[in-house]
């Protein structure tokens, strides 16, 4: 890791006036304020055909895996679908492994219409362990956010604004934490 850690915040929301990419903007804010280069993965900018894994190197999948690998810290930003986080980050992530998180700082970020979005947190956060990513514990819930997040991306209520700049900050702060050892799920989750 260089002095400056770089930080991709993938976003997994594929509408025009996402909030979701709203309130990743804002992290990478706390990520610059924290010393560390930001850029937003917009999935919607990648061709990734619903992941096949008999197909070798689908469509955009290479340069997805590339950018993240070539991260010291990801932030993944999500909307929350029927309880849990959206089809685009689960294909998504589906085309990466190990090699793209295994011992990387992870920052979690979900938005919802409605009220917390806490299962689709919880449910990234199994996912990423089992990744033997390193999720920090500060996490970030917009609920109702077509009422906290403006179409201009102004926060409504400073202190919610404040938590997403914190978890650009943990990102970076959290960079370059010593991994674990494997966990049991990386020596038995090779793949179908």
């Amino acid at each position: 890791m260089t002095d400056r850690p770089h930080v991709v915040a993938v976003c997994g929301s594929l509408r025009e006036a996402s909030r979701t990419r709203l309130a990743l903007s804002h992290a990478l804010d706390g990520v610059r304020e924290a010393g560390g280069s930001g850029e937003l993965i917009d999935l919607r900018e990648f061709e990734l055909p619903m992941y096949d894994p008999d197909v070798d190197d689908q469509a955009d999948g290479r340069e997805l895996r590339a950018r993240l690998r070539a991260a010291d810290a990801v932030i993944l930003g999500t909307p929350m679908y029927h309880g849990s986080y959206s089809n685009v980050v689960k294909n998504a992530l589906d085309y990466c492994g190990f090699d793209e998180f295994e011992g990387k700082t992870v920052g979690l970020l979900a938005v919802a219409g409605g009220s917390f979005p806490v299962t689709a947190l919880e449910h990234l956060r199994s996912v990423c362990r089992a990744l033997d990513a390193w999720v920090v514990p500060h996490q970030v819930a917009v609920p109702r956010a077509s009422g906290a997040i403006s179409e201009d991306g102004t926060f409504d209520d400073e202190d919610l604004a404040e938590r997403v700049r914190v978890l650009g900050r943990r990102v970076v702060q959290y960079a370059d934490i010593e991994p674990d050892p494997a966990s049991f799920e990386s020596e038995h989750n090779a793949g179908a």
